[in-house]
């Protein structure tokens, strides 16, 4: 299996740096290209409709058009997908199956909860999908269980996609649940906490947003 598919959108940056590995495939998403330069990461490829872009982004693409155009993928504003999605997209035709989201939160929520959609996306295609910011992480469950280690701290947050989700289970955190059926009009799954122990999720039926946000050491 390949390594992982590392997204780099132009939402809000909340890291400042991105520990790559030399087998990493990374994709700069719009202007997302500018925030390669900060993190000075060499972006694999360039996807985008680049209809948002600074001017200044505008003509660095050109030139990168030019200088190494089969690394560019220019795409038509009018079109079904999202920027995003057709990174991701991307990224499945080419093998990858663990995509690590940077800068696809903050900015507009209706973006960000496309980004959301994503993940399921992923999930429904053998792939796994975290949306990353600099204390926290978003991921999707699909009937299946969830592992966290030891000696985190910090909150987890639940929420289901559809209109319920069957046999949700919490373990190891302050608000256990079991085989619980929650459903989306009820919020029952926001702010638990981490309390030091191994904590497990798991849902039977159904998708969940797990939202995690740590308490990181200073």
């Amino acid at each position: 299996m390949k390594s992982r598919c590392i997204v780099i959108g132009a939402g809000d940056l909340t890291v400042g740096e991105i520990a790559l590995e030399e087998s990493d495939f990374v994709i700069a998403v719009d202007g997302g290209l500018s925030y390669c330069g900060l993190l000075n990461v060499e972006p694999d490829y360039i996807i985008g409709d680049f209809d948002s872009v600074s001017e200044g982004e505008r003509e660095a693409i050109s030139r990168l058009q030019e200088e190494i155009p089969d690394r560019v993928r220019q795409l038509k504003p009018q079109k079904d997908d999202t920027d995003m999605l057709s990174a991701l997209k991307f990224g499945l035709e080419e093998g990858y199956r663990d995509f690590r989201i940077y800068g696809g939160l903050g900015g507009r929520f209706d973006h960000a909860f496309a980004n959301i959609q994503c993940l399921l996306y992923l999930k429904n295609h053998g792939a796994v999908g975290y949306l990353v910011d600099g204390t926290g992480m978003i991921l999707v469950l699909q009937n299946e269980a969830v592992h966290f280690k030891k000696g985190l701290e910090g909150y987890m947050s639940l929420f289901t996609l559809g209109k319920e989700a069957r046999g949700v289970t919490i373990e190891g955190m302050k608000y256990p649940l079991e085989n619980y059926t929650m459903s989306n009009d009820f919020p029952i799954g926001i702010s638990n906490e981490f309390i030091g122990e191994e904590a497990v999720v798991s849902v039977e039926e159904g998708e969940l947003v797990c939202i995690i946000q740590y308490i990181l050491d200073e």
